[in-house]
């Protein structure tokens, strides 16, 4: 049992709602392998509230946070410092607390969405090919900013109402392209990834008539989604013979950042934190 004084490094990450989360998991493993005095903490935040809730962590007494759904957007625009990537992506999901007082926004899905690919599909190239996106959340914006950064030159957005696709290339430069959900095979053709950045679906239990088979053989297709860790979006693109990359190590790809900028330190690689959050979800 972790022994929690005074001294002890608290973060935590926060939701609505926040029971599923495997966050914790993550960074607690960390901390007991790397031998942390550290305490990482789910917060349940009504969205009424969730404004008063950061601005009373002013100072540091905690460390920081990540925000998940339905926060992202709030937490950016109660920062007083905000990261190019953060600013990009037009979301936060890591908040830090400096002991000035100081709120310091920053955004690592990004880098967790590359870190995926690295992992599931290391011989991918983010510049190399097209990329589709699906859906035109934050989810897809972050999603559209880190390829844009890794030097991907056709980045396609495609979503039912192509109004909010083609702000996200409005905002984003002439790289992004909108593209309207009866364009799907249009877009799809020719790209070396294809990512599921929407929250239902193909991921949840309803169905998008999308055609998968357009994209070429050697696609990579990733759902953001990590419970189930294979969608239907991931079946049935595996039954295409595509490969595919999971939602849950893109979760574990944006957490290592997050943990070094909590904690000072990257989190030790002796714990299978991967294993772990599979077991908790039931694999």
């Amino acid at each position: 049992m972790t022994r929690i004084t005074g001294a002890t490094r608290v973060a935590g990450v926060v939701g609505q709602p926040i029971a599923h989360s495997m966050s914790p998991i993550l960074h607690n493993a960390w901390l007991a392998a790397a031998g942390i005095d550290g305490v990482y903490a789910p917060f349940a935040v009504r969205p009424e509230a969730f404004e008063t809730f950061v601005r009373g962590l002013r100072g540091g007494s905690v460390a920081g946070l990540n925000v998940t759904v339905p926060f992202k957007t709030m937490a950016l625009s109660l920062a007083d410092e905000v990261s190019d990537r953060a600013r990009l992506a037009q979301a936060a999901n890591v908040l830090v607390f400096r002991a000035d007082g100081a709120i310091l926004a920053d955004n690592t899905d990004g880098l967790g969405l590359l870190a995926a690919f690295a992992v599931q599909a290391p011989g991918f190239e983010p510049a190399a090919a097209p990329v589709a996106i699906l859906g035109a959340g934050g989810g897809a914006r972050g999603a559209a900013a880190a390829f844009l950064s890794a030097g991907a030159t056709d980045i396609r957005v495609i979503n039912r109402t192509v109004a909010r696709a083609e702000e996200i290339a409005a905002d984003l430069g002439p790289t992004v392209r909108a593209y309207g959900l009866d364009q799907a095979g249009l877009a799809f053709a020719g790209v070396g990834a294809l990512i599921n950045a929407t929250s239902a679906g193909l991921s949840g239990t309803g169905s998008l008539d999308l055609p998968i088979a357009a994209t070429p053989e050697t696609a990579v297709v990733m759902d953001m989604v990590y419970k189930p860790l294979l969608t239907p979006f991931l079946a049935q693109a595996q039954a295409l013979g595509r490969h595919t990359v999971d939602g849950l190590e893109m979760l574990i790809g944006q957490a290592i950042p997050a943990f070094h900028a909590f904690f000072g330190q990257t989190p030790p690689t002796s714990v299978d934190v991967r294993t772990l959050a599979k077991q908790a979800l039931g694999l």
